[in-house]
């Protein structure tokens, strides 16, 4: 009986946690057209439901209603679970966030470990896509996106570790709790600053859409996609694009903290700061999409390599060196 119930009430956690990050990705989609065409000077998404909310709705049912085709060359297999494992990975990552002090599905102790697993797993999805289509874009477009998430993901490894000097624990409450003081944006800005530019690269964002270059390799890796298999690629992309938010903003802008610890801010719950932080951070990724040109494949991996890399790591020695000096280090 006592396995039925907990069960039970794990199952209930994890709809608890699913469904609103379904939904609030459906809603990203149509803040993200929003902010386009307000840089655009144009409406964006108005016509169906109020203010156009039910656009990404409407949608998804296309693609609910839309055939499946697989090429008769392909690796049928392999081809259907690519996005299968995109989009499962994308979500699975959402059990160690902290939505505040109560509100975690898993609180492990390695939590940004196992994100850091998970992140680096989502690569495969995209390989299995575009190796499975047995054509020529598709296969160039998950080359792209393989090199391009390794290549940051070094990176955004290196940034964290900054962090995890400051903080002496991998487990995500204890990192916003240690920022009841100060925000970490505020002694590592350079640091904030890569690690947003990082992630728009590792969820293969403009101006790092390389493995999607529609002027180059048609759709890249979902070329050869259609109806829900194409909708469950986009549904992962847009949930890794909200973890990377909630990421930026659990280890630099203080998670559920308020940003004034004064009366009627406190009164807020924790979990409505965080959203709201994750909504800032979102803005800046739209409004990066609507300004920024696309950057050619060999800009792309120097920035990588050779500035991003080396900034990191000498940041790295100079927060190590300071603590050390100023004897800061956290005692576990």
């Amino acid at each position: 009986m006592d396995y039925i119930l907990t069960i039970y009430d794990e199952t209930f956690k994890i709809l608890l946690l699913l469904i609103p990050v379904l939904v609030s990705v459906a809603m990203i989609v149509w803040f993200d057209r929003r902010v386009w065409g307000f840089v655009q000077k144009r409406k964006g998404p108005n016509v169906v439901g109020p203010f156009g909310l039910f656009q990404t709705l409407a949608d998804a049912l296309k693609y609910v209603f839309k055939e499946i085709i697989i090429p008769a060359s392909a690796n049928k297999v392999v081809f259907i679970l690519a996005p299968i494992v995109t989009m499962t990975l994308a979500l699975s990552a959402w059990a160690v966030i902290p939505l505040s002090d109560k509100l975690i599905i898993s609180d492990i102790n390695v939590g940004i470990l196992y994100i850091f697993a998970i992140s680096s797993l989502g690569v495969y999805g995209i390989i299995m896509g575009g190796w499975a289509s047995n054509s020529k874009y598709p296969f160039l477009g998950c080359i792209r996106s393989a090199a391009q998430m390794v290549s940051y993901e070094v990176s955004i490894g290196i940034i964290i570790i900054n962090v995890l000097l400051c903080v002496g624990s991998l487990n995500l409450k204890d990192i916003v709790l240690a920022q009841e003081k100060v925000w970490f944006v505020v002694p590592l800005f350079p640091m904030f600053v890569i690690f947003f530019i990082s992630a728009l690269a590792e969820t293969n964002r403009p101006p790092f859409d390389l493995p999607e270059a529609e002027a180059e390799l048609v759709a890249g890796y979902q070329t050869e996609y259609s109806g829900m298999m194409y909708a469950m690629f986009w549904l992962g992309e847009y949930a890794n694009i909200l973890l990377m938010c909630a990421m930026g903003a659990i280890l630099f802008l203080g998670g559920w903290m308020s940003p004034i610890d004064v009366y009627p801010f406190t009164l807020v719950p924790g979990a409505i700061w965080l959203i709201l932080k994750i909504l800032l951070l979102f803005i800046l990724f739209a409004l990066v999409k609507a300004i920024v040109p696309r950057y050619r494949y060999d800009q792309l991996m120097r920035l990588g390599w050779k500035v991003f890399l080396p900034l990191s790591l000498i940041w790295v020695v100079l927060t190590a060196s300071y603590l050390f000096y100023f004897n800061l280090l956290p005692v576990n």
